[in-house]
């Protein structure tokens, strides 16, 4: 389209404004970068000028953020940044320089800037970006090395329009990048002050109502106060997962010391870090057949070959592997199948009302098959009632878990379960 533009500038930027405002408006899948950058692209197109860009003020700097330009070897570059005070930027934010110039060689305060004559500058149009809070962010700028004497106060209001455009873009990434730097700061702050403690929570045999072994499981008491999995699913976010996975596994170790030898311990791990080998690590001198890893259904795999082979060696010295929350979702059944776990976990959707239930009650027993025909053991989760222990035990699920049977306890309360 471009390369069919007529003589006449001022009709050629009435033929490009739809282009200019479809170009701002297609921002659904976009990054904010890219939605920024097709803007710069159009404002630019839009007023013929050789370079748009978005300049940040801070501490006495002008930094280019964000930068278009249709010259081979632009003057400016994303990351570069020079004083305020020897800019236009400033001038027209401060009121000494328009916002609309035509020919700069023609306005004696332009003149006092030596980029004029020496880029030089011909036309210039430069507009303040203010954030949602009023504070003033920087300028959205274009400008060409040639005048323009067709630029008029509605080319202006393009790039006011452009201008809010912008600031809201902006607003949005300064706002994510503060979530991001605070929900950092929690999880920094929470390895710090170790600010979190291990409970355990009883796994029985339901044929002679006897204790096997224990599901250590993490509470933090830092603020917000929030669930478990809230937490960890923040840590990885901001790229401290394993961080605080193994800090939780490690505490969570410590237990062995007061429970009896033939107790299992039950900890859980992302598929991450299993990759990564941060697990092998944990885990070094760890007694291994006393330990079982169990990975969700709620955290893909994009690998299940990779995975069993970072798993093998551990897996070779005695850790066995279960897949928590089987029945909840078709992620656990693939991984059920992928993985071949030594231990299901049946899900505590799965297990409400499994005594009333008749749906749940024949997914169940089509695991118990499964389980069978495997050489799968099942845990059913969230064991609350009576009578859903009694169904469990009709349907041959003999271990569980729940409020029922243990509610998660400090290690020296569980050690004392085995007093006596």
């Amino acid at each position: 389209m471009v390369g069919q533009l007529g003589p006449d500038p001022i009709a050629n930027k009435l033929s490009l404004l739809p282009y200019v405002f479809l170009s701002a408006s297609s921002a659904e899948g976009e990054s904010i970068d890219e939605v920024v950058l097709d803007a710069l692209c159009a404002i630019r197109l839009y007023l013929d000028m050789e370079v748009a860009f978005i300049a940040e003020f801070s501490g006495g700097r002008r930094r280019f953020r964000y930068v278009d330009s249709s010259l081979e070897h632009p003057p400016i570059a994303v990351g570069d940044s020079n004083p305020l005070e020897e800019s236009y930027c400033q001038r027209v934010v401060d009121g000494r320089l328009p916002e609309l110039i035509q020919d700069a060689s023609a306005i004696p305060a332009a003149l006092e800037l030596p980029v004029t004559m020496d880029l030089p500058v011909g036309a210039h149009l430069s507009v303040p970006i203010r954030l949602g809070n009023g504070q003033l962010y920087g300028t959205f700028c274009c400008f060409s090395t040639r005048p323009d004497f067709t630029l008029g106060n509605r080319d202006l209001s393009i790039m006011r329009v452009f201008a809010n455009f912008a600031s809201r873009q902006i607003g949005r990434e300064l706002a994510t990048q503060r979530q991001y730097r605070e929900m950092r700061q929690r999880i920094v702050s929470v390895l710090e002050s170790e600010a979190f403690t291990i409970v355990y929570q009883p796994i029985v045999h339901l044929g002679d109502n006897r204790i096997i072994g224990f599901e250590a499981l993490t509470r933090f008491w830092s603020r917000p106060i929030r669930t478990p999995d809230v937490w960890f699913n923040e840590a990885a976010d901001v790229g401290l997962s394993e961080e605080l996975e193994m800090a939780a596994i490690a505490k969570a170790l410590t237990g062995f010391d007061q429970l009896p030898d033939d107790i299992y311990l039950s900890i859980n791990v992302s598929p991450d870090n299993i990759l990564n080998g941060a697990i092998h690590r944990a885990l070094h001198n760890a007694p291994l057949d006393r330990i079982v890893l169990e990975v969700t259904e709620h955290v893909p795999i994009p690998d299940y070959s990779q995975f069993g082979q970072a798993l093998a060696p551990l897996r070779d010295r005695g850790i066995r592997l279960a897949v928590d929350d089987a029945g909840s979702g078709y992620a656990s059944f693939l991984h059920i199948l992928k993985l071949k776990p030594e231990i299901i976990k049946l899900d505590i959707g799965l297990i409400r009302d499994i005594d009333t239930d008749l749906n749940r009650r024949a997914l169940t027993a089509a695991l118990v098959g499964f389980a069978q025909e495997s050489g799968s053991q099942l845990v059913a989760e969230g064991v609350e009632t009576a009578p859903e222990c009694t169904a469990l035990k009709q349907l041959c699920v003999n271990k569980a878990q729940g409020y029922l049977l243990g509610h998660p306890l400090p290690i020296g309360e569980t050690a004392a379960l085995f007093q006596g």
